[in-house]
């Protein structure tokens, strides 16, 4: 059944099959968030191998694989476009550029993978090599250029739970290759794959199942209350705008922080707001901190998000920093997490400023602060502190020692009403499993979320929706096979995959020039 699709995409002229491989990256987006149909890869990674193995030359091989990840590209990162319709009066030129332009350097990390692929021989040895080379290019994504690991294969497991607990022992890097490695049997001939295939999922679904029925560690004796304010972007900055902004964030903590005492007593309150929720400077300004603390219980600390500034002699900004500040129940700054992952374009200008190119407001730089931060206010379960999109880089969101929970804070206006803020969500969730931590989620305009740690979604506040969500910490796990690990176990195992694949191709050529 899979394999007429095949053989009739090798018979292409070769033109059609540039387009078909654009046409199959196109369709394997769908099996990203928030869609997960899954299956499609059934189709769009066999075709991609049978394409690349159709080709004559390597330059060829190398188009097919820069179709396929660009179309794969530029339809999984659409939503960047809806950055620059925040300021289009500025950056008008660049709408119809900014998605196709990133898909090209996305693209490029496809192409080792096919030329892989192309070198091994047809069969077992092509889709086992491709699926190891396709995760060394995923680990490669994750650091080249700053790093953007958005979108990795494995992410399309992240509907649920269930599906991503072996994110706790291989990561979602250990996901990618098991979904490669199922999504290429179709190229493969008889029903041996298949049942290995069908045992491979039914292992993990197993897996998953039995972590999720092992007894929940218990809740921590504290209630998160999550504020999301629901400013659109297009006011966030605006001068008119600073004050109602700051009064709709104290007003919606007001409430749920009373409400939350109420219901709970004897637990302590902890208020989370949003990347940059607070329009004052939380930590230099004496008359929001002061505001902060009429409205907070005596047990209540806000970590809110805020622009932090070290100002020079001459009374100008010398340096500044997107940060999370951690206040007590009288104003007291009690900690401050400094975002160390800058956005490109949006918190800092590569190239020395070469590129005009500034998505963000303001006219200089942010800092970057030094990383990884265990904040441990008093009395309170210390945590570890992510801001936006540092929450989608595997084994590096965790500080040392290993806290009690972790807090992302984000701004996810820019994405507009996309897939941008699903594919970010997905990404979180797997962070909670790969750590064995709950983690928090305060995002501006959604989508604000709780999971569990064993990303077990408890609440979630959809996007383009103003309000609160209220319900005790859940309790940690003890460390799992990923957090103590990190990246050597998928690395490992996708270099093993490169080995195995080579044995055949070294025997051919040993043969080749024996005869």
């Amino acid at each position: 059944m899979f394999h007429a699709p095949l053989t009739w995409l090798e018979a292409l002229p070769w033109r059609r099959q540039l387009l078909a491989a654009l046409g199959l990256g196109l369709l394997s987006v769908l099996a990203l968030p928030p869609l997960h149909a899954v299956p499609v890869l059934l189709l769009a990674i066999p075709g991609l191998l049978a394409l690349a193995g159709a080709q004559p030359t390597w330059r060829r091989t190398a188009w097919i694989g820069f179709a396929w990840g660009w179309g794969h590209g530029v339809a999984g990162i659409w939503w960047v476009t809806e950055a620059i319709l925040k300021d289009v009066a500025n950056f008008w030129w660049l709408v119809p550029l900014a998605a196709p332009a990133l898909a090209v350097v996305l693209a490029a990390f496809v192409v080792a993978p096919v030329l892989a692929a192309r070198l091994l021989p047809a069969g077992w040895p092509r889709v086992v090599g491709f699926a190891g080379a396709w995760v060394l290019a995923e680990l490669a994504r994750g650091v080249v250029f700053t790093g953007f690991p958005w979108n990795l294969m494995g992410t399309v497991w992240a509907f649920a739970a269930l599906p991503v607990q072996g994110a706790a022992l291989v990561g979602v890097h250990g996901l990618s290759l098991v979904t490669l490695l199922v999504a290429g049997v179709p190229c493969l001939r008889g029903r041996m794959p298949w049942m290995v295939a069908a045992l491979a999922l039914v292992g993990f679904a197993g897996f998953g199942a039995w972590r999720l029925s092992l007894p929940a560690p218990p809740d921590q004796m504290v209630q998160l209350v999550l504020v999301q304010g629901n400013v659109a972007q297009e006011v966030k900055w605006r001068q008119d705008q600073r004050m109602p902004i700051f009064q709709r964030y104290l007003g919606l903590t007001e409430t749920a922080a009373r409400t939350a005492t109420e219901a709970h007593p004897e637990s302590k309150i902890i208020v989370i707001w949003p990347e940059t929720a607070s329009p004052f400077l939380l930590t230099q300004d004496p008359e929001a901190r002061r505001l902060v603390a009429e409205v907070l219980p005596a047990r209540a600390t806000l970590l809110g998000g805020t622009v932090r500034v070290a100002w020079g002699e001459d009374g100008r900004p010398r340096e500044v920093w997107n940060s999370l500040a951690v206040l007590d129940a009288g104003g007291a700054v009690r900690g401050v997490y400094d975002k160390a992952h800058l956005v490109p374009f949006g918190e800092y200008m590569p190239l020395s400023g070469l590129l005009p190119i500034r998505l963000a407001a303001g006219g200089m730089d942010f800092s970057a602060g030094p990383g990884p931060v265990l904040l441990a206010p008093p009395g309170l379960p210390p945590f570890g502190a992510l801001i936006c999109y540092e929450v989608i880089f595997p084994a590096a969101v965790t500080p040392e020692p290993r806290p009690e929970w972790l807090v992302n804070i984000t701004n996810d206006a820019w994405f507009g009403e996309s897939s941008g803020p699903w594919q970010h969500l997905a990404a979180a969730r797997l962070r909670a499993v790969e750590e064995g931590l709950p983690l928090a989620r305060a995002a501006q305009t959604g989508i604000s979320a709780v999971f569990d740690a064993r990303g077990r979604r408890l609440a979630l506040l959809p996007s383009g929706a103003t309000g609160t969500l209220t319900l005790p910490l859940p309790g940690r796990d003890a460390a799992p096979l990923f957090a103590r690990l990190g990246l050597a176990l998928p690395t490992l195992a996708a270099l093993l995959c490169m080995l195995l694949a080579l044995v055949p191709w070294i025997s051919i050529r040993r043969r080749t020039s024996a005869g």
